[in-house]
């Protein structure tokens, strides 16, 4: 491996490649994380759709499968966020990563027990805050990126975050193989953070039949909305995207409250665990009462296509980078891939040969 792909981050969450296999709601479970980091990337589990049993599970489960360090994502405005903290301090994991800015002193307690902090963010100010807080690096997604997403094209915001913070910088937003990750090298990050890529894998335990569309997708086939949550997120555009999109906001939320009733019965989640998911949404974001319920029924839309293969009752979180990806190679495979194409494209940069 040549010198310039040792990056800061690689001693940091001790992996040999600064690749990162971001946490994505019922698709970063055990064994997409595990084979990540067996490949030499930092897998991380996706706890948000997981009660607390299931992620002590999945934890246990995951460390069985692989002896590397992984990571495990967490919801900062959780109800029980301090009981999961306490959980990731005793399991030994090794980084915790946030979706949403955690508060001060969660990353100083994470930091005192030797887990490392690594939250994501969409804007400069934002990466300022959690790097004046303590956080050891920070993940910066482009507007490109899946699921929750700014409007800042990750060429811009990347340059922009790296100039602004000390710590170790992680692009993500757009990078799907080697040609990214030296580029994303040569704006001063320290890696790159792939979702929609480590989804389209052979060790995705997303149904066939899901990342058959993502594959059919095109670059133009993404649609960014807040009808969901009252917050922008990249969806795959299928008909019952277009349907939630186009509705008005009462049809909005009597389709999605239909279609969260159906999974909600076949999936045994209950009324209670649902409302706290939007409540919890509510406080984040300030949103208004009808929002509130829509955000309830986010889970359970999201399950439907990812775990149940039904997209025409849920949705799927994606990047733009979908509509560049043809394949479905292992996470070894495609570590591989990534790692040698980086090292050539970054030596004939720099004049030289191939290693």
């Amino acid at each position: 491996m040549m010198t310039a792909l040792r990056t800061p981050i690689c001693d940091l969450f001790g992996v040999r490649y600064p690749i990162v296999q971001t946490g994505m709601g019922y698709v970063s479970g055990p064994a997409l994380t595990a084979a990540t980091a067996n490949a030499g990337g930092l897998g991380i589990l996706a706890s948000a759709t997981m009660s607390y049993p299931e992620l002590a599970a999945a934890i246990e489960q995951t460390r069985s499968l692989t002896p590397a360090p992984f990571g495990v994502n967490l919801r900062a405005d959780a109800p029980d966020a301090g009981r999961r903290v306490d959980l990731l301090i005793s399991e030994r994991v090794r980084v915790a990563s946030f979706a949403l800015a955690p508060k001060p002193e969660l990353i100083a307690r994470l930091k005192e027990a030797g887990v490392v902090v690594v939250p994501s963010i969409g804007a400069r100010r934002h990466a300022e805050k959690v790097a004046a807080w303590g956080a050891d690096a920070v993940v910066v997604q482009g507007g490109e990126g899946g699921g929750h997403t700014g409007q800042v094209a990750s060429t811009i915001l990347l340059p922009q975050v790296v100039d602004a913070v000390g710590i170790p910088v992680i692009a993500a937003g757009g990078f799907f193989d080697g040609r990214g990750l030296a580029a994303a090298l040569c704006y001063g990050a320290a890696g790159i953070a792939m979702g929609t890529r480590f989804l389209l894998t052979a060790d995705s335990q997303v149904p066939d039949s899901v990342k058959r569309l993502y594959l059919a997708a095109t670059v133009a086939d993404t649609v960014v909305t807040d009808a969901l949550d009252g917050v922008p997120q990249r969806l795959l555009r299928t008909p019952f995207v277009d349907r939630l999109v186009r509705d008005g906001a009462v049809a909005r939320l009597l389709r999605s409250a239909r279609s969260a009733a159906t999974f909600r019965r076949l999936t045994g989640s209950s009324w209670p665990a649902l409302a706290r998911e939007g409540l919890a949404m509510h406080r984040s974001h300030d949103l208004a009462l009808g929002q509130v319920l829509l955000a309830a029924n986010t889970p359970a839309l999201l399950r439907a296509a990812m775990i149940d293969g039904r997209p025409d009752y849920g949705v799927m979180a994606t990047g733009q980078v979908t509509g560049l990806i043809e394949d479905l190679p292992s996470c070894a495979e495609l570590i591989d891939r990534i790692v040698t194409e980086a090292e050539a494209v970054l030596a004939r940069l720099s004049g030289g040969e191939k290693p």
